[in-house]
């Protein structure tokens, strides 16, 4: 946030001017909460503490929050994470910090639970063509993960697309059976070992 100053009975004081990012912020917080119906300019204004005019200043309408949020969601949530895993030059390392990060951020409820709200307004017009392009970037990338590590295209985009189903299944555990996944560090590491180790799994033989 930047600052603005406002007067007060003691004179002038410093206090919060609300950015754009703020409100998508907040959305996103909404989102996980309530699902999309839970993203609306008064409750949003609330618990910002701000007003409507806020809102207004940044944004045309609801519809121009929820595309701005989406968005978001998209360059925070897949773009940050790509650009933190390519910084690894090894591909079984890089897989292995993909698989490691995307499956400990379900651990945090709202990131978690915002992939959840997104898949389950997936028919919504802002919506819909981000989460397609998002889902295509992560199979897509992870594809290249296991090619980079010698598998050819077809098995590579197979592995690529168990590894994605594998991380939206953990999400949803974390959701409704949080108590069913590992907690203690130790087993949680455990655990990305373990999927490692299947999703890099030799192909089983073709049977007679």
């Amino acid at each position: 946030m930047s600052e603005r100053r406002v007067k007060g009975s003691g004179g002038k004081r410093t206090a919060p001017r609300l950015t754009a990012d703020d409100w998508t912020a907040a959305a996103l917080e909404a989102m996980a909460d309530g699902g999309l119906a839970a993203v609306a300019v008064e409750p949003l204004a609330a618990r910002l503490g701000a007003t409507k005019g806020s809102f207004y200043w940044h944004f045309a309408n609801r519809d121009a929050l929820i595309e701005a949020a989406v968005l978001r969601w998209e360059r925070d949530h897949t773009e940050a994470v790509i650009g933190l895993v390519d910084a690894e030059p090894d591909p079984l390392a890089r897989l292995r910090l993909l698989i490691g990060l995307v499956l400990h951020s379900t651990a945090r409820p709202v990131d978690g639970s915002i992939e959840l709200a997104m898949l389950a307004t997936a028919d919504h017009p802002h919506v819909a063509p981000v989460l397609a392009r998002v889902t295509e970037r992560r199979v897509a990338y992870t594809a290249g993960l296991f090619a980079a590590l010698g598998w050819p295209a077809a098995e590579a985009r197979h592995r690529g697309l168990l590894a994605v189903t594998a991380y939206l299944g953990h999400a949803q555990m974390a959701h409704v059976a949080a108590g069913s996944l590992p907690t203690a560090e130790a087993d949680r590491q455990r655990y990305v070992d373990q999927v490692i180790l299947l999703l890099t799994a030799a192909s089983a033989p073709d049977r007679a």
